[in-house]
């Protein structure tokens, strides 16, 4: 199996689009996915994404952006990694995150930031086997503007 990682283009949206629904449903929170592959293509110059490919067929993604905070800089911010489930332990969302670590590298960032569920034991050893600090003090908050 050769697998090949690569920016996103907008030819990749539906099919990303599919995997987001998918990972939506895996983390107990299908109806929060509002985007859909216009709205993606309409905000291509902010949708930044890195997909692992298969034979041409989208095995699993990472999007992020670039996110400013005020005590440590520039970063980036890893909004979702998934790997679709058949395609899981064999070295494919490190291949995501290595991607990811060096577009942070390649614009000068100070560090990546994400979140993971509480729930998810698999992806905080992962994250902790990477050499993160998972922080249980802060909480998310949101406040939807429509």
């Amino acid at each position: 199996m050769k697998i090949e990682v690569r920016k996103a283009k907008t030819s990749d949206f539906d099919e990303i689009h599919s995997l987001i629904k998918e990972f939506a449903a895996f983390i107990k929170t299908p109806e929060r996915v509002l985007i859909t592959p216009e709205q993606m293509l309409k905000d291509k110059d902010f949708f930044n994404c890195l997909i692992a490919l298969d034979d041409r067929v989208i095995i699993g993604f990472a999007t992020y952006f670039i996110a400013y905070y005020s005590w440590s800089g520039k970063a980036i911010y890893l909004d979702d990694l998934y790997v679709v489930p058949t395609f899981r332990g064999l070295g494919i969302g490190s291949k995501l995150f290595e991607h990811a670590i060096e577009t942070a590298k390649a614009a000068n960032c100070n560090k990546l930031k994400w979140q993971v569920s509480y729930w998810n034991n698999k992806a905080i050893a992962f994250y902790e086997n990477l050499g993160a600090t998972i922080d249980t003090v802060e909480i998310n908050c949101e406040l939807p503007i429509y």
